[in-house]
Formats: structure tokens, C-alpha cells, sequence
């Protein structure tokens, strides 16, 4: 979602990097995207402002909300210091009188910030489960799901079969409120999803009434609960030798994070996270559905580990 207002700025911005600052190819790229995000996060708030046009709350209230997003604490130091170098070439240019970013500092991350699984944390935390237990190919299925939709473990629990729509590519979530979304899920979740189905789900000796169209089941046939999740993750973290606080949740704010962080788009990203929204008045937009699916094939690890992983070896 680009703004065309902010374009020229862009581009000089750009030159200034690559003329006077001398920055790597990387870094030049980095910061450009970060402005970028701060040129869609105007067009969110519906106010057409352009860059001199901004005050330091303004630019605050985007560092919150990035912030509770989930992005990593580098990035956002990386976001912070791109703002800065920004309005330092917008006074450059004479385009302002007073640089809003000297007062501007980013949040205590020590106290805000999620905890965030890197992409070969979670492929450790894959890997560690036991396909050949019992209850492998479910818990498999769950976490591939978690991690592909950036689900709450509530939505996780109440995963309706009818909900999934396997040949295209979505669920239907019940959020906070009973409120609907539609969330894209990557081929990878749906194949573990298939061998659940498959294997355990139809081998269960009996499913309880009225827990026949939850996606999860426990070994008793009834609809898994929110503490079961979280232990089963807490195991895994446990076996794959993950020293940090892992959660159901953490698992949403690495989806969040890792799509941020790989350039997806800002409103995208809240849309299918079901968050309410803190710009609008209303809570839920409409959803491009198939804008919404190619950014998770284009932007998630699980859809594209190679990129990841030459990332990851830089």
C-alpha cells in the first residue's frame, strides 16, 4: 500500500543515503522500506499529511503502534534511527524549520516487547515433535497452524472444520466479540492439517457430541482447551532447547513479526491478526482475500525458507 504523496520524498531520501551518507545497498534498502511503512501508517490514520507535516506524537503514536505489532526490538532501534535520518535530510532540504524527532525515543523494549521465536527457533521447535507419537500428528498440525495464521490460542481451539477451506487456501476465525475474519493458511499447515485428519482424527475410538466440527481434539474426542495448548507448547520449547519464555502467543507475535521484517504490508498484517483497530472507528475492514493470501505466501517463512535462511547466514 504506497503513498503516492510521499514518493518524491522517497526517492530524494534515497539519493541522500547512497550520495551523502555513503550506506551500504542494504541498509539504504532497510531504511527505505521503514519510511515506507511510516508513508502507509498516514494513508491508516486517514490523514493526508506529508512529511513536514508531521509532529513528534505523530511520529510517537506510529512508534507504539509498530511496536505492539510485534516487530523485534532491532528492527525497531533500525526504524527509529531511519526517522531520525530522515527528517535530518527533510532539513536538509529546507523542507522543515523544527526537526520533530529530537525529542522522539523508542519504547522501553525491556518491558514491551514479545518475545519472539526466530525462523530456525521455530523450524527447532517443529522438528522436535514426535510424528510417531500418538497425539504427533495433531500437535504438528496445531503448531504449523499458529504459525501460518497468527492465530490466538483461543481461534486455534475453536477451529471449526467447516471454517476450513482447504482448496482455497483460508479459514474463517471466531475472534474477540465473535467477530468473523478470514485468515489465509500456507500449503504447509494445510498438509500437516491433511495428515491429521487423516491419521489420528479419524482413528479416535469416539468423539464426544457436539465436538464433532472442532478442528483439535484431545485423545477423548472433546474440543482441546487453551492450558492443554500451552503445555504442549511449553513441552516443545523445552525439547527443541528454546531458553526463552515461549507461549501459544508467542507463536502470533512471530508471525507478525517475521512478516513485518520480511516488508509485508502494515494494514495486511493487522487484518489478519483481528486486531481492533486503534485508527478508526470501525473494527474490522472489508478483506481483499486475495491480497491478504499473497501476502503470506510472499512474505512467510514457512512459504519461502530459503530467503530466510540466506538472511539468517548474512
Amino acid at each position: 500500500m504506497e503513498n503516492p504523496a510521499w514518493k518524491p520524498w522517497l526517492q530524494g531520501f534515497k539519493a541522500y543515503l547512497l550520495l551523502e551518507r555513503s550506506l551500504s545497498a542494504n541498509t539504504i534498502e532497510a531504511y527505505q522500506r521503514d519510511i515506507g511503512k511510516l508513508a502507509e501508517y498516514v494513508l491508516l490514520i486517514e490523514k493526508p499529511q506529508l512529511p513536514a507535516q508531521l509532529k513528534t506524537e505523530d511520529l510517537r503514536a506510529f512508534i507504539l503502534w509498530i511496536n505492539e505489532l510485534g516487530l523485534g526490538a532491532r528492527s525497531q532501534g533500525r526504524l527509529l534511527s531511519a526517522i531520525k535520518t530522515f527528517y535530518k535530510y527533510l532539513l536538509i532540504e529546507e523542507a522543515i524549520a523544527d526537526n520533530p524527532t529530537e525529542l522522539l525515543e523508542g519504547p522501553k523494549l525491556a518491558r514491551v516487547i514479545p518475545t519472539v521465536l526466530s525462523f530456525p527457533e521455530i523450524q527447532t521447535m517443529l522438528a522436535a515433535i514426535d510424528l510417531s507419537e500418538p497425539q504427533g500428528q495433531r500437535n504438528r498440525a496445531m503448531m504449523e497452524t499458529l504459525y501460518a495464521c497468527g492465530l490466538r490460542v483461543s481461534e486455534l481451539c475453536d477451529l471449526r472444520l467447516s471454517n476450513l477451506f482447504a482448496d482455497l487456501g483460508y479459514l474463517k476465525v471466531i475472534g474477540k466479540g465473535n467477530k468473523e475474519r478470514i485468515v489465509p493458511i500456507g500449503q504447509e499447515a494445510l498438509k500437516h492439517i491433511q495428515f491429521y485428519l487423516d491419521g489420528t482424527r479419524r482413528h479416535l475410538p469416539k468423539i464426544e457430541s457436539g465436538h464433532e466440527n472442532y478442528l483439535f481434539l484431545n485423545r477423548r474426542g472433546k474440543r482441546l482447551t487453551r492450558v492443554m495448548v500451552f503445555l504442549i507448547v511449553k513441552e516443545l520449547a523445552e525439547l527443541a532447547g528454546v531458553q526463552k519464555n515461549v507461549s501459544p502467543h508467542t507463536f502470533r507475535h512471530s508471525f507478525a513479526t517475521h512478516l513485518l521484517e520480511g516488508g509485508a504490508d502494515l494494514k495486511a498484517i493487522q487484518d489478519m491478526l483481528g486486531h481492533e483497530s486503534i485508527l478508526t472507528t470501525e473494527i474490522y475492514t472489508h478483506l481483499d482475500t486475495e491480497f491478504l493470501r499473497e501476502t503470506v505466501l510472499r512474505f512467510h517463512p514457512r512459504n519461502n525458507p530459503a530467503a530466510w535462511s540466506e538472511e539468517e547466514e548474512e
